[in-house]
Protein backbone atom coordinates (compact mmCIF):
# COMPACT_ATOMS: atom_id res chain seq x y z
CA UNK A 1 0.00 0.00 0.00
CA UNK A 2 0.95 3.59 -0.46
CA UNK A 3 3.65 4.93 1.87
CA UNK A 4 4.70 8.03 0.42
CA UNK A 5 5.31 11.52 2.97
CA UNK A 6 2.25 13.43 2.76
CA UNK A 7 0.76 16.09 5.56
CA UNK A 8 -2.56 15.41 7.03
CA UNK A 9 -4.75 18.06 8.92
CA UNK A 10 -8.10 17.58 10.81
CA UNK A 11 -10.65 20.40 10.47
CA UNK A 12 -14.29 20.89 11.67
CA UNK A 13 -16.93 22.64 10.42
CA UNK A 14 -20.09 23.59 13.17
CA UNK A 15 -23.78 24.71 11.21
CA UNK A 16 -23.99 27.78 12.17
CA UNK A 17 -27.55 27.32 12.83
CA UNK A 18 -27.84 23.96 14.73
CA UNK A 19 -24.45 23.37 16.51
CA UNK A 20 -25.32 19.47 16.55
CA UNK A 21 -24.56 19.69 13.17
CA UNK A 22 -20.70 18.99 13.36
CA UNK A 23 -18.46 17.67 10.38
CA UNK A 24 -15.28 16.48 10.87
CA UNK A 25 -12.78 16.31 8.42
CA UNK A 26 -9.30 15.78 7.34
CA UNK A 27 -7.38 17.47 3.86
CA UNK A 28 -4.43 15.38 2.62
CA UNK A 29 -1.61 17.43 1.32
CA UNK A 30 1.30 16.08 -0.61
CA UNK A 31 4.47 16.92 0.71
CA UNK A 32 5.54 20.88 0.35
CA UNK A 33 2.56 21.63 -0.96
CA UNK A 34 2.08 25.37 0.27
CA UNK A 35 0.56 29.07 -0.50
CA UNK A 36 3.23 29.28 -3.14
CA UNK A 37 2.93 25.96 -4.85
CA UNK A 38 -0.59 24.87 -4.02
CA UNK A 39 -2.00 21.38 -5.63
CA UNK A 40 -5.67 20.59 -7.11
CA UNK A 41 -7.91 19.27 -4.96
CA UNK A 42 -10.06 16.45 -4.67
CA UNK A 43 -13.13 16.45 -2.49
CA UNK A 44 -14.39 12.66 -1.47
CA UNK A 45 -17.82 11.93 -0.09
CA UNK A 46 -18.62 8.62 1.88
CA UNK A 47 -22.22 6.48 1.28
CA UNK A 48 -24.76 5.12 3.79
CA UNK A 49 -22.67 4.14 6.55
CA UNK A 50 -19.79 4.69 5.48
CA UNK A 51 -17.38 7.36 6.85
CA UNK A 52 -14.01 9.42 5.87
CA UNK A 53 -11.66 6.29 7.82
CA UNK A 54 -13.82 3.69 6.41
CA UNK A 55 -11.81 0.82 4.36
CA UNK A 56 -9.95 2.21 1.51
CA UNK A 57 -10.52 5.83 2.02
CA UNK A 58 -7.18 6.35 4.22
CA UNK A 59 -5.34 4.66 1.19
CA UNK A 60 -7.23 6.92 -1.45
CA UNK A 61 -5.36 9.74 0.81
CA UNK A 62 -2.45 8.98 0.54
CA UNK A 63 -2.28 7.80 -3.18
CA UNK A 64 -4.34 10.93 -3.72
CA UNK A 65 -1.11 13.26 -2.28
CA UNK A 66 1.44 10.83 -3.59
CA UNK A 67 0.15 11.56 -7.03
CA UNK A 68 -0.09 15.60 -6.48
CA UNK A 69 -3.90 16.00 -5.45
CA UNK A 70 -4.95 17.66 -1.81
CA UNK A 71 -7.49 14.60 -0.93
CA UNK A 72 -10.49 16.43 1.21
CA UNK A 73 -12.44 13.78 3.54
CA UNK A 74 -15.34 14.32 5.77
CA UNK A 75 -17.92 12.60 7.62
CA UNK A 76 -21.24 14.18 7.13
CA UNK A 77 -23.17 15.54 9.65
CA UNK A 78 -25.41 12.51 9.92
CA UNK A 79 -22.92 10.22 9.03
CA UNK A 80 -23.46 8.96 12.86
CA UNK A 81 -19.55 8.61 13.87
CA UNK A 82 -18.74 10.66 16.62
CA UNK A 83 -15.26 12.11 17.71
CA UNK A 84 -13.60 8.75 17.74
CA UNK A 85 -13.48 9.31 14.00
CA UNK A 86 -14.61 5.40 13.86
CA UNK A 87 -17.40 4.51 16.20
CA UNK A 88 -21.51 5.02 15.70
CA UNK A 89 -21.66 6.97 18.76
CA UNK A 90 -24.15 9.80 17.41
CA UNK A 91 -27.33 7.48 16.60
CA UNK A 92 -30.32 10.27 16.75
CA UNK A 93 -28.23 12.14 13.93
CA UNK A 94 -27.77 9.04 11.75
CA UNK A 95 -31.13 7.95 11.86
CA UNK A 96 -32.67 11.17 11.09
CA UNK A 97 -29.71 11.50 8.28
CA UNK A 98 -31.20 13.09 4.74
CA UNK A 99 -29.89 13.86 1.32
CA UNK A 100 -30.50 17.45 2.20
CA UNK A 101 -28.46 17.61 4.97
CA UNK A 102 -25.74 15.64 3.55
CA UNK A 103 -25.56 17.88 -0.15
CA UNK A 104 -25.59 20.96 2.27
CA UNK A 105 -22.88 19.19 4.03
CA UNK A 106 -20.64 19.02 0.64
CA UNK A 107 -21.39 22.46 -0.02
CA UNK A 108 -20.07 23.61 3.29
CA UNK A 109 -16.95 22.00 2.45
CA UNK A 110 -16.63 23.54 -1.03
CA UNK A 111 -17.19 26.78 0.34
CA UNK A 112 -14.26 26.21 3.12
CA UNK A 113 -12.06 25.12 0.45
CA UNK A 114 -13.09 28.24 -1.69
CA UNK A 115 -12.43 30.45 1.08
CA UNK A 116 -8.47 29.06 1.50
CA UNK A 117 -9.08 27.36 4.78
CA UNK A 118 -6.60 24.94 3.45
CA UNK A 119 -2.76 25.66 3.46
CA UNK A 120 -1.57 24.45 -0.08
CA UNK A 121 -4.91 23.73 -1.44
CA UNK A 122 -5.94 25.48 -4.78
CA UNK A 123 -9.21 26.19 -4.82
CA UNK A 124 -9.75 26.54 -8.87
CA UNK A 125 -8.66 23.19 -9.44
CA UNK A 126 -11.36 21.29 -7.76
CA UNK A 127 -12.74 17.57 -8.33
CA UNK A 128 -15.19 15.70 -6.22
CA UNK A 129 -15.28 11.50 -6.28
CA UNK A 130 -18.54 9.70 -4.15
CA UNK A 131 -18.90 6.40 -3.25
CA UNK A 132 -22.41 4.89 -3.22
CA UNK A 133 -25.30 6.69 -1.66
CA UNK A 134 -22.23 9.58 -1.54
CA UNK A 135 -21.75 8.84 -5.45
CA UNK A 136 -25.22 10.12 -5.95
CA UNK A 137 -25.02 12.97 -4.31
CA UNK A 138 -21.76 14.13 -5.99
CA UNK A 139 -23.88 14.23 -8.85
CA UNK A 140 -26.19 15.99 -7.84
CA UNK A 141 -23.74 18.63 -6.16
CA UNK A 142 -21.57 18.56 -9.64
CA UNK A 143 -25.02 19.46 -11.30
CA UNK A 144 -25.87 22.29 -8.84
CA UNK A 145 -22.65 23.67 -8.31
CA UNK A 146 -21.04 24.06 -12.18
CA UNK A 147 -17.52 24.83 -11.34
CA UNK A 148 -15.75 21.58 -11.18
CA UNK A 149 -13.08 20.43 -13.71
CA UNK A 150 -13.77 16.69 -12.62
CA UNK A 151 -16.28 14.06 -11.67
CA UNK A 152 -16.25 11.19 -9.95
CA UNK A 153 -18.91 8.16 -8.76
CA UNK A 154 -17.64 4.83 -7.34
CA UNK A 155 -20.55 2.19 -7.59
CA UNK A 156 -23.02 5.47 -7.41
CA UNK A 157 -26.93 4.45 -6.72
CA UNK A 158 -28.50 5.30 -10.06
CA UNK A 159 -31.97 6.91 -7.54
CA UNK A 160 -32.50 8.55 -4.34
CA UNK A 161 -35.34 6.39 -3.92
CA UNK A 162 -33.92 2.88 -2.47
CA UNK A 163 -36.58 0.88 -1.10
CA UNK A 164 -40.09 -0.89 -2.64
CA UNK A 165 -43.74 0.95 -2.36
CA UNK A 166 -44.35 -1.84 0.19
CA UNK A 167 -41.48 -1.03 2.16
CA UNK A 168 -42.20 2.94 1.96
CA UNK A 169 -45.44 2.47 3.11
CA UNK A 170 -44.76 0.14 6.49
CA UNK A 171 -41.91 2.98 7.37
CA UNK A 172 -44.72 5.60 7.06
CA UNK A 173 -46.77 3.72 9.61
CA UNK A 174 -44.65 2.89 12.04
CA UNK A 175 -42.67 6.19 11.67
CA UNK A 176 -38.59 3.97 11.26
CA UNK A 177 -37.47 2.17 9.40
CA UNK A 178 -34.61 -0.57 10.72
CA UNK A 179 -31.88 -0.57 9.41
CA UNK A 180 -28.91 -3.11 10.43
CA UNK A 181 -25.08 -2.73 10.30
CA UNK A 182 -23.25 -5.76 9.85
CA UNK A 183 -19.69 -4.60 10.72
CA UNK A 184 -20.88 -3.09 13.86
CA UNK A 185 -23.41 -4.73 14.84
CA UNK A 186 -25.60 -1.81 15.76
CA UNK A 187 -29.29 -1.66 14.40
CA UNK A 188 -30.86 1.74 14.09
CA UNK A 189 -34.11 3.11 14.00
CA UNK A 190 -34.61 5.67 10.67
CA UNK A 191 -36.96 8.03 11.02
CA UNK A 192 -39.01 9.65 8.43
CA UNK A 193 -36.43 12.52 7.82
CA UNK A 194 -35.10 10.85 4.67
CA UNK A 195 -38.59 9.54 3.68
CA UNK A 196 -40.02 13.37 3.57
CA UNK A 197 -37.09 15.03 2.42
CA UNK A 198 -36.93 13.18 -0.46
CA UNK A 199 -40.32 13.24 -0.99
CA UNK A 200 -40.62 17.00 -1.25
CA UNK A 201 -37.25 16.71 -3.09
CA UNK A 202 -38.28 14.39 -6.04
CA UNK A 203 -37.15 16.68 -8.74
CA UNK A 204 -34.18 17.89 -7.07
CA UNK A 205 -33.01 14.46 -6.47
CA UNK A 206 -33.15 12.92 -9.62
CA UNK A 207 -29.82 11.59 -10.32
CA UNK A 208 -30.03 10.62 -13.47
CA UNK A 209 -31.79 14.03 -14.22
CA UNK A 210 -29.08 15.88 -12.82
CA UNK A 211 -26.49 13.68 -14.25
CA UNK A 212 -27.53 15.19 -17.56
CA UNK A 213 -27.05 18.63 -16.48
CA UNK A 214 -23.27 18.03 -15.61
CA UNK A 215 -20.71 19.88 -17.79
CA UNK A 216 -17.36 18.46 -16.25
CA UNK A 217 -15.86 15.36 -17.20
CA UNK A 218 -17.26 12.49 -15.76
CA UNK A 219 -16.25 9.21 -14.88
CA UNK A 220 -18.54 6.49 -14.24
CA UNK A 221 -16.94 3.26 -12.11
CA UNK A 222 -19.28 0.03 -11.06
CA UNK A 223 -18.66 -3.97 -10.44
CA UNK A 224 -20.58 -6.70 -12.32
CA UNK A 225 -21.28 -8.77 -9.01
CA UNK A 226 -22.11 -5.31 -6.63
CA UNK A 227 -23.79 -6.70 -3.78
CA UNK A 228 -25.42 -3.44 -2.62
CA UNK A 229 -26.29 -1.46 -5.84
CA UNK A 230 -27.32 -2.46 -9.11
CA UNK A 231 -24.96 -2.52 -11.17
CA UNK A 232 -27.04 -1.29 -14.53
CA UNK A 233 -26.30 2.21 -12.39
CA UNK A 234 -23.32 2.14 -14.51
CA UNK A 235 -25.85 2.32 -18.23
CA UNK A 236 -28.40 4.58 -16.27
CA UNK A 237 -25.81 7.00 -15.44
CA UNK A 238 -23.18 7.22 -18.40
CA UNK A 239 -26.74 6.90 -20.88
CA UNK A 240 -27.97 9.91 -18.75
CA UNK A 241 -24.66 11.95 -18.86
CA UNK A 242 -24.28 11.28 -22.51
CA UNK A 243 -21.33 11.77 -25.04
CA UNK A 244 -18.09 11.94 -23.15
CA UNK A 245 -18.76 9.73 -20.16
CA UNK A 246 -15.83 7.69 -19.24
CA UNK A 247 -16.50 4.24 -17.49
CA UNK A 248 -14.88 1.21 -16.11
CA UNK A 249 -16.88 -1.65 -16.11
CA UNK A 250 -15.41 -4.14 -13.17
CA UNK A 251 -15.52 -7.66 -13.87
CA UNK A 252 -16.28 -9.63 -10.41
CA UNK A 253 -16.21 -6.54 -8.90
CA UNK A 254 -18.10 -5.74 -5.52
CA UNK A 255 -19.30 -3.02 -3.90
CA UNK A 256 -16.18 -2.07 -2.15
CA UNK A 257 -13.69 -3.33 -4.72
CA UNK A 258 -12.83 -6.15 -2.80
CA UNK A 259 -11.43 -3.99 0.55
CA UNK A 260 -13.34 -4.34 3.64
CA UNK A 261 -12.58 -2.37 6.70
CA UNK A 262 -9.94 -1.84 8.36
CA UNK A 263 -7.82 -2.05 5.22
CA UNK A 264 -5.06 -4.18 5.94
CA UNK A 265 -4.08 -5.07 2.32
CA UNK A 266 -5.11 -3.80 -1.45
CA UNK A 267 -6.92 -6.23 -4.25
CA UNK A 268 -6.85 -6.04 -7.89
CA UNK A 269 -10.17 -4.70 -8.07
CA UNK A 270 -9.62 -1.81 -6.20
CA UNK A 271 -5.61 -1.41 -8.17
CA UNK A 272 -8.11 -1.05 -11.47
CA UNK A 273 -10.13 1.23 -9.57
CA UNK A 274 -6.99 3.50 -8.56
CA UNK A 275 -5.09 3.37 -11.75
CA UNK A 276 -8.13 4.52 -13.55
CA UNK A 277 -9.56 6.79 -11.58
CA UNK A 278 -5.94 8.51 -11.28
CA UNK A 279 -5.66 8.80 -15.09
CA UNK A 280 -9.08 10.72 -15.16
CA UNK A 281 -7.91 13.49 -12.72
CA UNK A 282 -4.46 13.48 -14.27
CA UNK A 283 -6.16 14.08 -17.54
CA UNK A 284 -8.64 16.34 -16.40
CA UNK A 285 -8.12 17.74 -13.28
CA UNK A 286 -3.73 18.16 -13.47
CA UNK A 287 -3.45 18.96 -16.51
CA UNK A 288 -5.88 22.37 -16.19
CA UNK A 289 -4.17 25.49 -15.58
Amino acid sequence: METEDYTSRSFTLTHPEDPARVIRGRVDTPAGANAERPCPHVIVVHGFKGFMNWGFFPELGARLASAGYAGVFFNTSSSGVGEDLESFTEVEAFERSTYSKDIEDIERVRAAVKAGSFPGVDPARAAILGHSRGGGEVLIHAAEAGDLRAVVAWAAIPSARRFDDETIERWRETGALEVSNARTGQTFQIKLDGLLDYEANVERFDIPAATARITAPALFVHGTADEAVEFESLSILSEAYGQGAQTLRLEGGGHTFGIRHPMEDTHPDFEKVWARTRAFLDQHLKAAT
